[in-house]
């Protein structure tokens, strides 16, 4: 099985900066995408960032210029750097990783059980 550990959440003042982590783990495979979605109460899992094996990266309009999301290949991790907080940025925030697994023959969606964040005075 794969595992993705999410890390970093926690609360923030408006204006300060967290940083999250999620760790990938478990059978060999290669990953293609890793991204970070976020869902806050009442509201449908939106996009916040993905990054591509190829370094290719996507960010959503609301946290274009705020957030940066990376990875380190050689530990099979993926960041995201989140800066200027909002009290909107509220959210549980969910790792994904579109991965091929080898052990099951299969390219496959894995998330994290998700962290919470939130931005408040």
């Amino acid at each position: 099985q794969v595992q993705l550990a999410e890390s970093g959440g926690g609360l923030v003042q408006p204006g300060g900066s967290l940083r999250l982590s999620c760790a990938a783990s478990g059978n060999i495979f290669t990953i293609y995408d890793m991204g970070w979605y976020r869902q806050a109460p009442g509201k449908e899992r939106e996009l916040v960032a993905t990054i591509t094996k190829s370094g290719s990266t996507n960010y959503a309009d609301p946290v274009k210029g705020r957030f940066a999301i990376s990875k380190d290949n050689a530990e099979n991790t993926v960041c995201l750097q989140m800066n200027s907080l909002k009290p909107e940025d509220t959210a549980v925030y969910y790792c994904n990783a579109d991965l091929y697994n080898y052990r099951l023959g299969l390219r496959k969606d894995y998330w994290g059980q998700g962290t919470q964040v939130t931005v408040s005075s």
